[in-house]
């Protein structure tokens, strides 16, 4: 029997459903609504647009912007309002945004606990939708301020096991899932929203595997809220 997630999560407290997959959570660091609002996950792939993936000509992750930007103007940068949200038994050094120490119980991608320490983590934020699988569908067209949104949107970003998210990449739902399988129907549904909230476009290949995924639980809610899709103006990017 698949153990529950802690507060590791791409928004609130998970459940498991009857079929076996976790109901997908809906609030995250910025407050987003409650409730699955959003619609089911499985529905809304097809409300994708379709089209090949683009070159990654051009692309840097300067392009969106400096890492972690304090883009909800709370004082404390995108990395630690994570951390917060997801690690349990967090503790701070020098306040309350700068996290020292927290534990990821379980890590949502490896099903194992991971324990975080500041200066030699384990963990990693990962961003759901990877920024350079976003450039080659649809980024690179954006104003800087749409992509420096995507790149510290709580919708898109989750803490996770260090060495688990190094095997991903830039993989889209095609090419790389999480290995706890217990864990695809809430990651799929995360991509989706994300793709669908900044109106990213997937491969043929993407979709048809996000349809294989969501299939298995086809009351899978699409999570909602996050971020504004445009940065301040006093953030720039190249």
């Amino acid at each position: 029997m698949t153990r529950p997630r802690g507060g590791a999560a791409i928004a609130v407290a998970v459940l498991v459903a009857v079929t076996g997959c976790r109901a997908e959570q809906t609030e995250g660091a910025s407050g987003p609504a409650k409730g699955g609002t959003g619609g089911a996950a499985l529905a809304a792939v097809d409300s994708l647009t379709v089209k090949g993936r683009a070159p990654k000509t051009g692309y840097s992750r300067e392009r969106f912007g400096t890492a972690w930007a304090d883009t909800d103007s709370n004082s404390c940068d995108t990395r630690d309002d994570i951390l917060k949200r997801d690690l349990k038994k967090v503790r701070f050094t020098g306040g309350s945004c700068r996290v020292s120490y927290g534990l990821l119980d379980p890590d949502p991608y490896s099903g194992k606990d991971v324990t975080y320490r500041r200066g030699r983590s384990q963990v990693d934020i990962d961003h759901v939708v990877a920024l350079s699988d976003a450039w080659q569908k649809g980024a690179k067209y954006w104003d800087p301020s749409k992509r420096i949104a995507l790149a510290n949107d709580p919708l898109n970003l989750i803490a996770v096991d260090a060495s688990t998210n190094r095997g991903k990449g830039d993989g889209d739902a095609a090419t790389w899932l999480p290995p706890d399988k217990s864990y695809r129907c809430a990651y799929v549904a995360a991509q989706v929203a994300v793709k669908k909230k900044y109106g990213l476009w997937v491969t043929a290949a993407e979709r048809s595997a996000m349809r294989k995924v969501l299939a298995g639980c086809p009351g899978q809610k699409l999570p909602t809220g996050g971020n504004p899709t445009k940065a301040p103006e006093r953030f720039r990017a190249r």
